[in-house]
């Protein structure tokens, strides 16, 4: 018989349950929270448009490159290993530090757009900010190059099963971390009015294909310049041109991308763009679709303080 004086186990509240929240169950309430918690935490700081750079997680600057080559030098020197495995080592440190430069070209053109947005836009809401997936390689290097000029970068980072920290540079008030791969492209186009894809592996084509997907059909409601960065690579790695040919894309659809070689053409090229056009193409897309300031406005939630005479924190709602 129960004892009427044994107090009885209390369960938490739903949203307070971490085990239900983790659970299969609940997976469209983490995907619905990975969709609007990022606008809550940028409304405050007005953040409306992103400049996205991407590109390989393993291109190395040029200061780590030359020095894990002077290692593997040290290494095959030393190791008693075949002559073929010394080469090849050997191969893919200098190849590394020949694909450098796309790491340096990548913060230098980062702190060029930062520099000329903050000098551009006073206002901060009327800015442009450095958007990454906040990883190492392509990614650390676009955030590294906003930081040194002075401004604020968003890192829209994935949670793997392998560990993968977020790189130093990207702001602390706007790092990120999704769990689905799917959320965070949303997010990377939702901001987006400048796309700059750096070489890369199969993330790098993953992102590329859906953003490009995403502006061919319309479904964006944007129509955002992408830029491809290194010509030669990308002309190598995918024929477009062929595409085309067979008839599997429309001769207007090779005017989507544009190829750059160096962060001048680059960054002229983007400031241009920037200048010339209004990117929303499709008004009905964007009020259908878009998250609107009315929709969410942080400052009537908890934690915010008003901005009227007398201030005060809200009421909790």
């Amino acid at each position: 018989m129960e004892n009427s004086e044994t107090p009885r186990k209390k369960h938490p509240k739903a949203y307070e349950n971490l085990d239900f929240l983790n659970s299969p169950v609940a997976r469209t309430i983490r995907v619905e929270c990975e969709m609007t918690e990022p606008f809550y935490r940028l409304y405050p700081y007005g953040i409306k448009k992103t400049i996205v750079m991407f590109g390989s997680a393993r291109t190395p600057s040029r200061a780590d490159a030359e020095e894990n080559l002077a290692r593997e030098r040290r290494k095959v020197a030393e190791l008693p290993i075949p002559d073929a495995e010394k080469k090849a080592r050997l191969t893919v440190a200098e190849m590394a530090l020949k694909n450098s430069r796309y790491y340096e070209d990548a913060r230098m053109l980062a702190r060029d757009l930062t520099r000329w947005s903050m000098e551009r836009f006073p206002k901060k809401e009327d800015g442009f900010y450095i958007c990454s997936g906040g990883g190492p390689g392509i990614m650390e290097a676009a955030n590294r190059g906003a930081h040194e000029a002075g401004g604020k970068s968003l890192g829209l980072g994935i949670h793997l099963p392998f560990e993968q920290k977020t790189n130093p540079y990207v702001s602390p008030e706007f790092d990120f971390e999704f769990r689905y791969f799917f959320i965070r492209k949303y997010w990377f186009l939702y901001l987006a009015h400048v796309l700059i894809a750096f070489p890369g592996g199969f993330g790098t084509m993953d992102e590329l294909f859906e953003m490009l997907t995403l502006v061919q059909t319309g479904k964006s409601g944007k129509r955002v310049p992408i830029i491809l960065y290194g010509k030669d690579f990308w002309q190598r790695i995918i024929n477009f041109d062929l595409f085309r040919e067979l008839g599997y894309i429309s001769a207007g659809d090779l005017n989507i991308f544009s190829f750059c070689d160096s962060v001048g053409e680059a960054r002229e090229l983007i400031i241009r763009k920037i200048a010339e056009s209004d990117i929303l193409v499709d008004k009905k897309v964007a009020d259908e679709d878009g998250l609107q300031p009315h929709h969410l406005d942080p400052r009537c939630s908890r934690g915010f303080v008003k901005q009227k005479s007398g201030g005060g924190k809200n009421p909790a709602s």
